[in-house]
């Protein structure tokens, strides 16, 4: 899984991710279809004249949330790839931020306790941007 001579080995994490990503989708179509009766459909339009139930919004703010962040680290794994400059560490701060991201995303869907939650997305800060660290000084090597 970590092996730096298949640069396509760098698109892994990102598929992951990208997974989690669908699921979480999924996870909030299924939320929000649960109450659309409850719902007064111009709800929908601003988000003014209501409130969601509380299910429906943390399935809204985790699907958001993989749209945030995550799209950075998409874009340092496919530059990394892009330039053939996929090393060891690569990889290692690609797959830490995937797992970093999962676990956050473990935290906030069953026991959300904000302060494991908030580690685990400081960690994939970290990891995120030591990606970016390393993809920099690659970039900066071929100038």
């Amino acid at each position: 899984m970590f092996d730096a001579t298949n640069q396509a080995t760098i698109l892994l994490p990102m598929l992951v991710v990208a997974a989690l990503t669908f699921i979480a989708f999924i996870r909030m179509a299924a939320a929000r279809g649960k109450v659309a009766g409850q719902m007064d459909p111009a709800f929908y339009r601003a988000q003014l004249g209501g409130h969601e139930p509380e299910a429906a919004v943390v399935a809204v703010r985790h699907y958001h949330n993989l749209l945030e962040l995550p799209t950075v680290v998409y874009a340092g794994i496919l530059t990394a790839y892009v330039l053939a400059a996929v090393g060891s560490w690569t990889l290692v701060f690609a797959w830490g931020y995937a797992a970093a991201r999962l676990l956050q995303s473990a935290i906030h869907l069953t026991y959300n306790n904000p302060v494991h939650r908030g580690l685990a997305f400081v960690l994939g800060v970290v990891f995120a941007l030591a990606l970016w660290i390393n993809v920099g000084m690659a970039i900066l090597a071929r100038l």
